[in-house]
């Protein structure tokens, strides 16, 4: 189970769009997240009119590593550690370190 999952809020920690907020938009099997408007990049692209593609420069996402962001935790309004724990009824949820609120509800 990862710390950060695919529709998570997070808050990046450092670089240079540190303290900005987005959901992530995927998790990579290299400990990498996409998070959607945060760490773009400009890619100059050739256009192919048999793929129906339009040349110009595009805009995307680039991947940061999963230790640069933390989890938004609402009730403090801050990026929050993570831990995991087991329920009374057997579920293996995670939790916010600073006041044991459960994520996963």
């Amino acid at each position: 189970m990862n710390r950060i999952k695919k529709g998570d809020e997070v808050i990046v920690l450092t670089g240079k769009d540190k303290g900005r907020r987005g959901n992530v938009i995927r998790v990579m099997e290299d400990n990498r997240v996409l998070v959607e408007n945060i760490n773009m990049a400009k890619r100059h692209t050739k256009a192919n009119p048999q793929a129906g593609i339009a040349g110009g420069i595009i805009e995307k996402e680039m991947p940061l590593h999963a230790s640069n962001v933390g989890l938004y935790n609402p009730a403090t309004g801050k990026a929050d550690r993570i831990g995991f724990k087991v329920l009374d009824d057997g579920r293996k949820v995670r939790y916010f370190k600073s006041n044991n609120e459960v994520v996963d509800a």
